[in-house]
């Protein structure tokens, strides 16, 4: 089953400028999936919200599902852009997989949220597709500073962030664009060192990926600078900004 939800205030701060009739195209169509199999966030209802929100503020469409029949080729021909929002464990099967593949060798777009790095772990392809595996967290919530980056260097002021900040299995720099880094020195249970990214991109396989390990607190998602940076993922992920 599919739902679209909005929140009118998300949508008045982040839609564009409209034009005439004449002007209107179709829109672009945004799958956002949250099927849990293991651990499951009470923040999904939030940050599908809050997608479809920043989806239609890009004048896209933007549907939500965690019924796993939805990745067929017939469907998924449907959208520019699949969301994984906090998904875990294994949600497809084997034809379902071979969907989401030839979606994006077809050109589609992928963006993983949060614990979308906590899924799908025997499957080499999607680990590729989302460029890390997480590997563990510290206990609770803590305070750091996100840092964005762009060309490889500090881009903006950095700004605070209070999350479950996720550790990865490694580094996944080498094979990625990062978009920003966290302190691990402003708390307890870092274990990635003077470079850890926690936001990154990079063209996969014929399509594009963009991820954030940010999203496990609700209130992540009323924080402008997050909204700001989930927006420009939508945007890489649909093929409109060549940056992320």
């Amino acid at each position: 089953m599919r739902t679209t939800v909005l929140l009118p205030l998300l949508l008045c701060l982040l839609a564009p400028a409209t034009g005439s009739a004449a002007d209107a195209v179709p829109a672009q169509r945004v799958l956002v999936f949250s099927r849990t199999e293991q651990f499951r966030h009470d923040s999904i209802p939030t940050a599908v919200a809050t997608l479809q929100a920043l989806a239609t503020g890009e004048d896209m469409l933007a549907d939500h599902s965690e019924d796993a029949d939805d990745f067929s080729p017939a469907n998924l021909a449907r959208y520019r852009v699949v969301v994984f929002a906090s998904t875990t464990g294994n949600i497809l099967d084997a034809g379902q997989q071979a969907a989401l593949e030839g979606f994006i060798r077809a050109g589609g777009g992928f963006v993983g949220v949060h614990a979308a790095a906590d899924t799908e772990y025997q499957w080499p392809w999607y680990g590729q597709l989302v460029g890390a595996w997480f590997k563990a967290h510290p206990p609770g919530l803590q305070d750091t500073r996100v840092q964005p980056e762009r060309d490889g260097r500090a881009h903006g002021k950095a700004w605070a962030i209070r999350d479950e900040l996720y550790n990865y299995r490694d580094n996944p720099r080498p094979r990625v664009q990062v978009v920003a880094t966290v302190d691990e020195r402003l708390y307890q249970g870092g274990t990635m060192g003077q470079d850890h990214p926690i936001t990154w991109c990079h063209a996969f396989d014929g399509g594009r990926s963009w991820y954030t390990g940010l999203g496990h607190e609700e209130a992540v998602y009323r924080d402008p600078n997050f909204l700001a940076q989930l927006r420009q993922g939508l945007r890489y992920a649909a093929g409109r900004s060549a940056q992320c």
